[in-house]
């Protein structure tokens, strides 16, 4: 073979043509990267966030005896808060302040009240600002200002040994923060996540998340700071919230804390595995 003739000139028109080519695309790549970077940016609370608002004016219908809550915190928000009552005529063992998930609003959550009013406790459910009939700007200080006020609530009537908090899935953050500022009986979480900054780095690796979330709920800095006994739960196959981002947490867990993993469990089934009845039935009779 001639190796001049297999020499490729740099110079040739074919290859100035390839090259452009190669530059357009690496330019529309960066513009739709920038694109949707912006997107995500301003688009964030919408993609995190999934609630359904319900009229203030509605009336409520739960399986279970309950008592409803109004808080005028300042001029645009209202807390909307559920108390679910224990069943039975005896004494309330204590309350169980419970901050659900990201989606629609306590409605959604209801049917997990007799987890713990079956077991004597009350149960007290706050709906974050857009959802069901609570109103305010949501933001992750805010979250925590209004877990704060409900906590307040609590000791109103009962002391710290007798207030459990209990955080599912978004609201394992915010139950996190709060038992790290207050004490209580027990911390419990269900599909938990290290850092919503991890699980943004999770589903969008190529994006500088840390500097991008306005919501960062860093449980990771939470758990260390709280000194009452913890418990987590999760599911070996969450699809939403994977289990090895909660494994995460185990070095941080004090000696006799839990960390119960579900054998097959989802991200919104846990409820339905004998294994966490067991557990969580242990943890509420302590």
């Amino acid at each position: 073979m001639n190796r001049k003739n297999s020499h490729i000139d740099p110079f040739s028109p074919a290859v100035h043509r390839g090259r452009r080519r190669l530059i357009r695309w690496i330019k529309v790549l960066l513009l739709l990267y920038g694109v949707a970077g912006i997107a995500l940016y301003y688009l964030q609370e919408s993609l995190l966030f999934h609630p359904v608002p319900v009229d203030r004016q509605a009336k409520y219908r739960f399986n279970q005896p309950f008592t409803e809550l109004n808080i005028p915190y300042d001029r645009e928000t209202n807390l909307n808060i559920i108390r679910f009552r224990p069943t039975g005529d005896g004494i309330p063992k204590g309350v169980v302040l419970y901050f659900h998930g990201n989606r629609d609003n306590v409605s959604w959550y209801a049917h997990y009240a007799a987890n713990f009013t079956d077991k004597g406790y009350e149960l007290w459910m706050m709906d974050y600002p857009g959802f069901g009939k609570s109103t305010g700007r949501l933001t992750e200080r805010n979250l925590y200002t209004y877990a704060l006020v409900l906590y307040k609530l609590a000791r109103s009537q009962y002391k710290p040994a007798q207030i459990i908090i209990y955080g599912k899935s978004l609201g394992t953050g915010i139950a996190a923060e709060l038992a790290a500022v207050r004490d209580c009986k027990r911390l419990i979480l269900e599909c938990p996540y290290f850092s919503m900054v991890s699980m943004a780095r999770h589903y969008l690796p190529i994006y500088p998340v840390d500097a991008m979330l306005h919501y960062k709920f860093p449980t990771n800095d939470y758990l260390p700071e709280v000194t009452a006994p913890l418990a987590i739960f999760h599911g070996t196959r969450d699809g939403l919230i994977p289990y090895s981002n909660a494994e995460r947490l185990k070095p941080l867990l004090k000696p006799g804390d839990e960390f119960i993993t579900i054998e097959g469990g989802s991200h919104n089934n846990l409820n339905e595995f004998p294994l966490f009845h067991q557990k969580l039935d242990s943890l509420l009779r302590d």
